[in-house]
């Protein structure tokens, strides 16, 4: 079975309160585009953040707004920023990295929240069943090229709420050579 293979470049995810410290009372995050997940988006707003060692400025916020906040960013980004980011699924950021956020309005300090997200599939319950999948489970996917990879230990997100598609960051992107529209086959 194949499937839709995208690059998750560095981004923020934000709580209500937050995106009011950044941007100011009552602001709202403003679409630029929908991304492949259903209701996700880009947003107009960047933040800089800020580590120890350097700051990487201009980065995107995806919305909607979070009920905590959350960075993903690359083990090279981590590296650069000189920040501790521990390789994690969406959502588990106990104990992770920690990171100043600045927007044009003020800034937030995250004692947690910073992570390298782990690659993973979205997949749709359907798509789950044709495949004989289960959420949670581990596949490898293999990705073809000028560059072939199998990336092993690929977890499957199963929901209602989700639209097939593999997300990888943007290390394991650029190692691949990751084309637009590229394919992986998921392998069992």
């Amino acid at each position: 079975m194949n499937v839709l293979v995208e690059m998750s470049a560095r981004h923020v995810h934000l709580t209500e309160e937050a995106i009011e410290t950044l941007f100011g009372k009552g602001a709202k995050l403003t679409v630029v585009r929908e991304l492949s997940q259903p209701g996700q988006f880009l947003s107009e707003e960047k933040v800089d953040l800020i580590g120890p060692k350097k700051t990487l400025s201009r980065v995107s916020i995806l919305g909607p707004a979070r009920p905590e906040n959350q960075v993903e960013i690359s083990m090279t980004d981590a590296r650069t920023l000189g920040v501790e980011a521990p390789i994690r699924m969406s959502g588990d950021i106990e104990g992770s990295g920690a990171v100043t956020i600045k927007g044009p309005c003020g800034e937030i300090q995250l004692e947690e929240g910073v992570i390298v997200a782990k690659r993973h599939i979205h997949m749709t319950p359907e798509t789950a069943e044709k495949g004989g999948f289960t959420d949670g489970q581990t596949v490898s996917v293999r990705i073809k090229g000028q560059r072939e990879v199998t990336f092993g230990e690929t977890v499957l997100r199963v929901s209602p709420k989700f639209a097939d598609a593999m997300h990888i960051d943007t290390d394991e992107a650029n190692a691949v050579a990751l084309p637009r529209n590229a394919q992986g086959e998921i392998i069992k």
